[in-house]
């Protein structure tokens, strides 16, 4: 687990709520604390859907919620002409993405044994940090996926271009 605050909070701000930036993240549940207290649980509501629309790939083919399509509710509770007090999204990355990962970490761990590989993030009113996080589906003692997953995130704010301190 690796800790991050960013350092040019307006250019992040932009990257998460109106680019496609975070696009490979799912939103497993969101926080916003403004003029009302908003709380987004992520998971798939499946009563929403049609038995042949669970079943299709194309439509729900997560637990979660894909960041992309909750991204602009998400920018209409923040956007406004005062910042909110505080915010916390939960993001897990795509289950698709998850093998790429692993490439470095442990060769005996599996996909099927990686519940998340979790990136929250949280805002303070001023400041904002995001911390990694690892959750397996059975006991692992290996460390080498927290590792790896901390290592994965550098690069990829590094190439986005979001300045951070590691904490």
């Amino acid at each position: 687990m690796t800790s991050f605050q960013v350092k040019e909070l307006k250019n992040f701000m932009t990257k998460l709520l109106t680019t496609d930036c975070f696009d490979s993240f799912l939103l497993a549940e969101a926080s916003v604390s403004s003029q009302a207290e908003y709380t987004i649980d992520g998971h798939i509501n499946r009563d929403f859907y049609t038995r042949e629309e669970l079943g299709d790939p194309q439509v729900c083919p997560y637990e979660f919620v894909r960041w992309s399509e909750i991204r602009p509710v998400c920018f209409q509770m923040i956007r406004g002409k005062r910042a909110p007090s505080r915010f916390k999204f939960v993001l897990y990355l795509a289950p698709d993405y998850v093998p790429g990962v692993l490439k470095g970490a442990d060769p005996a761990l599996s996909p099927e044994q990686v519940k998340a590989l979790v990136l929250t993030i949280r805002y303070d009113g001023a400041s904002a940090a995001l911390v990694t996080g690892t959750s397996f589906s059975t006991f692992v003692l290996d460390k080498t996926l927290d590792a790896q997953w901390d290592k994965t995130m550098r690069r990829f704010l590094e190439k986005k271009g979001i300045a951070c301190l590691e904490k």
